[in-house]
């Protein structure tokens, strides 16, 4: 996937204005009242400031196998549908309520996997799930903890997506796949 990091929205620099003799990159940002870039670098504001969302697929030991990240305001039903066209074929899908939708649940009927989700609760008719089996989602969640013990990737240092996501695939072959 190429994403066009080098994309400028700012005038030309050398053009100077005749507006109180400043020059134009001085001036207040121009366009839709938001900073530039901020979207492209997968960052997004949410409630709680500005956030990422890592997605990822595991194996059934918790090791993963396809790594994405979006903005925090972003739903997580559009990171879902990619991990699962990178990912390689799967039998069982695990997910939280917040993956709870026909659409989801149709691909991956399409594919042969076996979606275990719960029901949103504001669902009029639920879904059946294998509870017993959804007890294993605690693996993806460990997963996450270990993965955000390397306070670079908790915190987020990094301003550019292809930098962090980077730093989050380098963790994630340390701690996995490597040792």
């Amino acid at each position: 996937m190429d994403v066009d990091f080098l994309r400028s929205d700012r005038l030309d620099r050398d053009v100077w204005s005749d507006v109180g003799g400043l020059d134009l990159c001085q001036s207040p940002p121009l366009g839709d009242g938001r900073k530039r870039g901020a979207f492209n670098n997968a960052i997004g504001r949410s409630r709680g400031g500005q956030t990422t969302k890592i997605h990822a697929l595991t194996d059934k030991i918790g090791r993963p196998v396809a790594l994405l990240i979006t903005p925090g305001n972003t739903h997580d039903l559009a990171g879902a549908r990619e991990l699962i066209a990178m990912a390689p074929s799967f039998k069982r899908l695990l997910a939280d309520r917040a993956y709870d939708a026909n659409s989801l649940r149709e691909e991956l009927e399409r594919r042969g996997v076996k979606a275990v989700i719960p029901p949103n609760p504001t669902r009029k008719h639920p879904h059946r799930y294998d509870k017993r089996a959804y007890k294993g989602r605690n693996v993806i969640e460990r997963m996450f903890c270990r993965l955000k013990d390397a306070r670079r990737i908790a915190t987020r240092y990094d301003k550019r997506a292809d930098t962090f996501f980077s730093a989050v695939c380098l963790v994630a072959a340390l701690k996995w796949w490597i040792n």
